[in-house]
C-alpha cells in the first residue's frame, strides 16, 4: 500500500498551501541527491516527496486525492498527472526552484554525473479517448495509435559551445549590494546542453522525426468525464540526452441508451403496463455487465425503485461498485375501447381499486432521500 501524502510530508489534511510548500522544501533539503551522494534510500524519499508535492500543491489533484486517495491517480501515471514514476528530471525540470541557490541552482550532479546540468524534456502529447459506460464500470486496456517525434536513427549531437554542455550559462551582474551571480537556460541549446552534429535528410531542426506507435493505456473503472490520466514518457523526444514528455490522455463517456450515471450508481427506467402491475411479471433490464432479470411482485406501485446492490460502476477509491436503480413506472393506456371503458368504469368504487398506501409505503421525497443515503 502507497504511504499517505501528508505523512510523507510531515503534514495534517489541512496545511495551507505555504505550509506544504515549506514542508516539501524541508524534506527535498534533507534527502537532496547532492546531500546523501549514492544512498539509494534517500533517493527514494526524495523522489516521494516530490510526488506528494505534486498532488498537495494542486488546488484540483488535492481535491481528488482528499476524496478518492492513491486511486484517483492509479492506472497509467495517474489523472492530471498525479506522481505514479517521477523520475530524477521531472522533479528538477518541475520543482527546481523550490531549492534556490543551495545546491548549484537547483540541479543535481549525483545521478548521472551531469555536473548540475538538467536534461531537457521533450513536449507532452494530448488525446481524446471515448469511453463507453461499460468500459467506464469495468475498467478497459485501450491500445492507442499516437503520432510522437523520435530522435531520427543516424541523428548525432556534440556538446554546445556556448554553455560547455551545462545548459545553463552564467551571468555576473555588478549591483548596489555587490556582484550578483545567476544562472539562466541556455538558448544554443534549449538546456540540453547538446547541438546538432550530422542529421539525416528527413529530421527537422532538432533531430526529430515524426512516427506513429501504439501505446496500451489501463483505464480503470470508475473514470469520470473530462478526468486525464499521463503516461510517463509517451510524448514528443528531446534533443540529444533529453527525456521524452508525457502523453496526456482525456477522458469522454459516451450516453448510455437506457442507464443513467449518477456518481458510482446508474438509474434505470422500467415502464410495465397495468395488468402486469396488477399480477405480477418478471423482466429483463440492461446492466453494464449484461442483461439482468428481475422480478416484479403482484401489486407493485408505480414509483417503487428497486436496488440491485453492486450492479453500477466500480469505485475508483477501489470500495466495491455502485448500487442499479430500478424505478418503476406503471404505464396508463391513454386509449381505451368501449369492453376497456366499461371495466374500468365498474371498477371505479371497487375497494381494490382505491389508493389506499400502507404506513410502510414511502412518499415521494423519502424515496429521493433513500437513493442518496
Amino acid at each position: 500500500m502507497k504511504e499517505d501524502y501528508y505523512s510523507i510530508l510531515g503534514i495534517t489534511k489541512g496545511a495551507s498551501a505555504a505550509e506544504i510548500k515549506k514542508a516539501y522544501r524541508k524534506k527535498a533539503v534533507e534527502y537532496h541527491p547532492d546531500k546523501n551522494p549514492g544512498d539509494a534510500k534517500a533517493e527514494d524519499m526524495f523522489k516521494k516527496a516530490a510526488e506528494a508535492y505534486e498532488v498537495l500543491s494542486d488546488e484540483n489533484k488535492k481535491a481528488r486525492y482528499d476524496q478518492y486517495g492513491h486511486a484517483a491517480f492509479d492506472g497509467a501515471g495517474g489523472f492530471g498527472g498525479g506522481g505514479g514514476g517521477m523520475n530524477m528530471d521531472d522533479i528538477f525540470s518541475q520543482f527546481g526552484d523550490i531549492f534556490g541557490g543551495g545546491f548549484g541552482g537547483g540541479g543535481f550532479s549525483g545521478f548521472g554525473g551531469g555536473g548540475g546540468q538538467r536534461r531537457a524534456k521533450g513536449s507532452s502529447l494530448k488525446i481524446r479517448v471515448s469511453l463507453t459506460l461499460e468500459e467506464v464500470a469495468n475498467g478497459v486496456e485501450k491500445k492507442i495509435k499516437v503520432k510522437r517525434k523520435v530522435q531520427a536513427d543516424g541523428v548525432t549531437y556534440k556538446t554546445c559551445a556556448t554553455c560547455g554542455g551545462r545548459g545553463q550559462v552564467t551571468k555576473i551582474t555588478n549591483t548596489i549590494l555587490g556582484r550578483m551571480q545567476t544562472a539562466a537556460t541556455c538558448s544554443s541549446c534549449s538546456g540540453s546542453g547538446q547541438i546538432i552534429d550530422k542529421r539525416p535528410s528527413d529530421a527537422d531542426a532538432q533531430g526529430l522525426i515524426v512516427k506513429e506507435e501504439t501505446v496500451s493505456v489501463k483505464i480503470p473503472g470508475g473514470v469520470e468525464d473530462g478526468m486525464q490520466l499521463k503516461v510517463t514518457g509517451k510524448g514528443n523526444d528531446a534533443p540529444g540526452n533529453g527525456v521524452p514528455g508525457d502523453l496526456i490522455v482525456a477522458i469522454e463517456t459516451k450516453e448510455h441508451d437506457t442507464l443513467k450515471r449518477e456518481g458510482d450508481n446508474l438509474h434505470y427506467d422500467l415502464y410495465v403496463s397495468i395488468s402486469e402491475a396488477v399480477l405480477g411479471t418478471s423482466k429483463e433490464i440492461d446492466a453494464v455487465t449484461g442483461k439482468v432479470r428481475i422480478k416484479l411482485e403482484p401489486g407493485i406501485q408505480s414509483g417503487k425503485i428497486l436496488r440491485l446492490r453492486g450492479k453500477g460502476i466500480t469505485s475508483l477509491n477501489g470500495y466495491g461498485a455502485g448500487d442499479l436503480l430500478v424505478h418503476v413506472n406503471v404505464w396508463t393506456p391513454k386509449t381505451l375501447n368501449k369492453e376497456q371503458k366499461d371495466f374500468f368504469e365498474k371498477m371505479q368504487e371497487n375497494e381494490n381499486f382505491l389508493p389506499n398506501p400502507e404506513k410502510s409505503d414511502k412518499s415521494f421525497f423519502e424515496k429521493v432521500k433513500d437513493m442518496f443515503s
